[in-house]
């Protein structure tokens, strides 16, 4: 038979999505289950998200405003920039996938830490670039001497995701500051920086307020998780003019839809709302450490909206044992088993559960 795909793709790993609450919940034969592996947050749309999108909705027939002219200068307002600057996309993850398309072409190299988020392979591999994969430090970070080593001739992106997801370790200003002055100039670094919301150590950078204006720099953001916006699929990111012109170059056209713009431009109306829903998750985040430190004392600290157990060959089990107590979680094989800051009520469900897997 001819092949129609390309045949290095079948060694490339599907994304794993968390699994289906109403799956499980029927597999159990249990009222409802409790999903803990997906980072969202719990608390529902934001104030004045429904009524905007209700209203996009009405509109649903016309093509959005390709340029996102309106939102783009509300966010490059709110983050003291130019709009020239901004650039937003389907989620911040689709905007990685862009940012490997303009920088690289076949055989080119893009350099991150492992474990870290499981896009990043698939996109290298999407383009033809090599991936190269960095392991994480004993701490379960990103070990940076070791990334700034491993950039060749060849390196055309290098990707610091900070704080990292799946372990939520997160890399400090001053050994970022030693790396970016280590890397190359003409290596784009991107600061991928989904979770900077829930950070709280003073000590780990705004990538954007601190970095942002070095050519080489580019910061991810995304409000899927902080901003409620998972289901709506809404990122942007801040580059340098002319880097940013050339991401709209190869940019899917009208990729930010236009119920996610209004969904997007009235989040930002509701920013004291996202702060204390970040303060409640903030505070689950410790308390889950904590009594989970007294099961696993190798738990690292997280600044994200998820825990890190680093179980090794004992994740898969865990994730099984967990979801047989109704509770969904998010095991990587061989690892550990990323777990997100739910409810109150979600997370002693949880610890009850870690409890009696471990």
């Amino acid at each position: 038979m001819t092949r129609l795909t390309r045949a290095d793709l079948d060694a490339l790993p599907a994304y794993v999505p968390g699994r289906n609450v109403a799956d499980v919940a029927r597999e159990l034969g249990l009222a409802e289950a409790i999903k803990l592996a997906s980072n969202e947050v719990p608390f529902g749309p934001l104030p004045g998200v429904p009524e905007a999108v209700a209203t996009a909705v009405t509109q649903s027939h016309r093509y959005p405003d390709m340029g996102v002219v309106q939102l783009r200068d509300r966010l490059a307002s709110r983050y003291g920039v130019t709009g020239d600057r901004v650039v937003t996309g389907c989620g911040s993850v689709a905007l990685a996938e862009i940012l490997a398309k303009a920088t690289c072409l076949p055989g080119d190299e893009i350099v991150y830490s492992w474990r870290s988020f499981e896009a990043y392979p698939i996109i290298a591999a999407g383009i033809g670039a090599t991936s190269v994969k960095v392991p994480n430090t004993a701490g379960h970070s990103h070990d940076l001497t070791a990334m700034a080593d491993a950039i060749t001739d060849r390196t055309r992106l290098v990707i610091v995701c900070n704080p990292n997801n799946p372990t939520g370790t997160s890399v400090r200003k001053a050994e970022l500051d030693r790396f970016l002055d280590t890397v190359p100039s003409d290596v784009l670094v991107v600061l991928d920086e989904a979770y900077r919301e829930f950070v709280t150590d003073d000590q780990v950078p705004d990538g954007l307020a601190t970095y942002g204006d070095r050519p080489n720099v580019v910061v991810l953001r995304t409000m899927s998780k902080a901003w409620g916006l998972a289901g709506l699929r809404m990122g942007f990111l801040v580059a340098q003019p002319e880097v940013a012109g050339a991401i709209r170059k190869v940019l899917t056209p009208f990729s930010t839809s236009l119920v996610a713009q209004a969904a997007a431009l009235a989040a930002l109306d509701a920013e004291a709302e996202v702060t204390r829903r970040c303060a409640i998750i903030i505070n689950e985040r410790e308390r889950v450490t904590e009594a989970l430190r007294k099961l696993l004392p190798d738990v690292p600290t997280s600044q994200a909206n998820f825990v890190w157990l680093p179980l090794g060959d004992r994740a898969a089990e865990f994730g099984a044992a967990c979801e047989k107590r109704g509770v969904i979680v998010r095991p990587f094989a061989g690892d550990g088993v990323r777990v997100t800051i739910g409810t109150p009520e979600e997370n002693d469900a949880f610890l009850a559960a870690a409890e009696s897997a471990l």
